[in-house]
């Protein structure tokens, strides 16, 4: 196939047909991150050839660079290239909204009844969700941790988190990769050069989204310390989350963790059973924060779906200025050996804050005794080798749970 080269910027009345090629990857995109790459080059290289195959991993190598849900930050980009601005939000739009309408309703249906899961059940989706962890852990710790040095460096940092827990560990934990990284790390590869693409965005529009990026990174926490109501609590909270993941959305676990569990607003249960409940929704993970938005204990007008709604925004905003801020940069930024090299560091980290996450708390409140056990490296088989759908899965460890647990 010929490698579509872009001079222009492409046609922007072309909503209608975004918005459909997302919807129907919103609610069908099962799998995690990875998957949802995999379909995205089905769709738009392959079926509708928006952009040749070089230029689909340029881009993709962009959102793996930055902190993030990759996949959306992907989604937005190709709504940018094909319909400008209002495709980028209708690009997100539809695929986010299937699975975070589901996750709504599940909170809703959680705060409106005690009972609304057994506590059979909920232990069962607990430990499907150690399978899926465990399963991120293998998975990125082969591709991102190939050689020596970067696997002692996902340990390190594994310990360093275990030792001192916390959101502000993380990031700092982050921050040193990054430097060890650009300081001691070799580059990878660098890849072959590609037509470059116009998305429509100037470096002046670039310079400002990513401006605003950072002023809310700073802002949101000092008017929270300012005026700690628990809604601009939460804001600050999904906000940094959505600007410090480096990984895929896995990641967002232990950051959303230390940012709801540990301040007491969310209890561990709720929160794991949600994070389960959201393996087996279409879409992207970072939906979990619908879920958790609505279940927070905020004021009466915020409380339910308008939380939840609250929380969806916060923690994809920051993805978005990313990822539109950084597209007129990305053409000469990939090409800096120092960047290289930090990605380098940052990538090992990221294995190292999932493996303490899968320790504490996923594992340390799921598997007590044997049957915990066999059950989850059960739902492990069936994920990694058996290929199972992560929604077969969760079904089986909630009905596992239910009968025996």
């Amino acid at each position: 196939m010929p490698e579509p080269v872009s001079s222009a910027p492409a046609p922007r009345h072309r909503l209608g047909e975004v918005g459909l090629a997302f919807l129907k990857l919103g609610l069908t995109s099962f799998g995690g991150p990875i998957a949802h790459l995999g379909y995205f080059r089905s769709e738009f290289v392959e079926r509708r050839r928006w952009l040749g195959d070089a230029q689909y991993a340029d881009l993709v190598a962009l959102c793996q660079f930055l902190p993030g849900p990759a996949s959306s930050q992907v989604g937005m980009a190709l709504g940018m290239l094909r319909a400008g601005w209002g495709g980028a939000l209708l690009a997100w739009l539809a695929f986010t909204l299937p699975s975070a309408l589901l996750l709504l309703a599940l909170a809703l249906g959680a705060a409106g009844s005690a009972h609304w899961l057994t506590p059979g059940v909920l232990h069962g989706l607990k430990i499907v969700a150690v399978a899926v962890v465990t399963q991120a852990v293998h998975g990125m710790g082969k591709n991102l941790c190939p050689d020596r040095p970067r696997a002692g460096l996902a340990v390190l940092c594994a310990a360093l988190l275990l030792l001192w827990p916390g959101a502000w560990t993380q990031g700092a934990v982050i921050a040193a990769a990054a430097a060890t990284g650009y300081c001691l790390l070799p580059p990878p590869a660098v890849t072959a050069r590609t037509a470059s693409i116009d998305f429509g965005i100037s470096r002046t529009a670039g310079a400002v989204l990513l401006t605003l990026f950072l002023a809310l990174l700073v802002l949101l926490p000092l008017v929270a310390w300012r005026h700690p109501s628990l809604p601009v609590q939460a804001a600050a909270v999904f906000y940094q989350a959505g600007s410090l993941v480096f990984g895929g959305g896995h990641v967002v676990l232990p950051l959303l963790q230390a940012g709801v569990v540990e301040p007491g607003w969310i209890d561990a249960d709720r929160f794991l059973a949600g994070y389960a409940a959201a393996q087996a929704v279409p879409g992207p993970l970072f939906t979990l924060a619908a879920y958790l938005g609505a279940v927070l204990p905020l004021d009466a007008g915020l409380r339910g779906w308008p939380g939840g709604l609250l929380a969806l925004v916060c923690i994809f905003v920051p993805a978005a200025l990313l990822v539109l801020g950084a597209l007129p940069f990305w053409e000469s930024l990939r090409d800096n050996l120092g960047v290289r090299k930090a990605l380098a560091g940052i990538n090992a980290a990221v294995v190292g804050i999932l493996a303490a996450a899968l320790y504490d708390p996923v594992w340390t409140s799921a598997i007590h005794g044997r049957a915990d056990m066999a059950l989850a490296l059960l739902c492990f088989g069936l994920l990694v080798w058996g290929r199972a759908a992560p929604i077969s899965v969760v079904g089986l460890g909630a009905l596992a749970g239910a009968l025996f647990l």
